[in-house]
């Protein structure tokens, strides 16, 4: 199985991938440098564009140049034509020392998103739900560092990673409220894999998962919890992936130079860099914010 590069983009902290099938665009996020990046994969153009704070995440929403971002400063509607921001949402503006890490929208159109501290105190986190009255509503607290959400096809599971605990927690979902509830079902990923990162879903239900620390994406089988694969990637930090493409059959794959030394660094070029996989298999069109 052959994993290409995609784009040299030289990030410090590259995550969150989403695609755009409306624009047949991949988009992502550098937290660390502040970035919202773009590539027309029909024009091969990139867009780099500078956020007024750290970016966890990025979504589309169905406007022609709107975009939902969650900001150290605030969860924001960001106009990609004009540049200007509108607040929707600040839960965290309390926490200073806190930021957002990885988001989603469920197939309903909601914004998950949940936070970390900056200096990674443990349990200073939280995941919240952002719906159309954009009330941030508080899901689970006591997270670390929230990552990776995935929801089944048939709109009942949802799947969450807190990656210190090498687990990905699998809950009751109600397409219509919103609820979670812990079905007390849960898949570990052994340390020796690294720590599991973002992560997105096919249209078998199987899990993809990017393994930091890891040098690779694995994929679970989300009944069995076992491993069915692992696709090889020539860098260390591995942060995330999504299905992408016309037919949803490319794997995107975000890395990270951030925690890697010099000497690392030299050894492994390539880390922030956007990889491709054929993986033979298609993934489930992204949700956009319904706002």
């Amino acid at each position: 199985m052959k994993t290409d590069l995609f784009i040299s983009a030289g990030n410090c902290l590259g995550e969150g991938p989403v695609w755009d099938h409306k624009r047949n665009e991949l988009l992502w996020v550098d937290i660390e440098c502040q970035l919202l990046c773009f590539c027309n994969t029909d024009t091969g153009d990139i867009t780099v564009l500078e956020m007024d704070s750290m970016i966890g995440a990025a979504v589309p929403v169905d406007e022609q140049s709107k975009y939902l971002v969650a900001l150290q400063s605030g969860i924001k509607l960001f106009d990609r034509a004009t540049g200007k921001y509108q607040t929707l949402a600040d839960p965290e503006s309390h926490l200073p020392m806190n930021r957002y890490n990885d988001g989603k929208c469920d197939p309903a159109g909601r914004f998950w998103i949940g936070s970390m501290s900056v200096d990674l105190k443990m349990g200073a986190g939280s995941l919240y739900c952002i719906g159309p009255d954009n009330q941030a509503l508080k899901k689970k607290s006591n997270i670390t560092i929230s990552n990776g959400i995935a929801w089944s096809s048939d709109h009942s599971l949802m799947y969450y990673i807190d990656t210190p605990t090498q687990k990905i927690r699998i809950f009751n979902y109600d397409i219509n409220t919103g609820d979670i509830t812990h079905a007390n079902a849960e898949i570990l990923i052994p340390k020796s894999y690294g720590a599991p990162d973002g992560m997105t879903i096919d249209e078998n239900g199987n899990l993809w998962v990017a393994l930091w620390g890891g040098f690779a994406v694995g994929c679970w089988d989300s009944k069995s919890g076992k491993l069915l694969r692992k696709i090889e990637i020539p860098v260390p930090n591995i942060t995330s992936c999504v299905f992408g493409g016309k037919n949803l059959d490319k794997l995107f794959i975000t890395t990270a130079r951030s925690g890697l030394s010099e000497i690392e660094l030299e050894k492994y070029p390539s880390s922030g860099d956007v990889f491709i996989a054929d993986v033979g298999v298609k993934g489930i069109k992204t949700s956009f914010f319904n706002c």
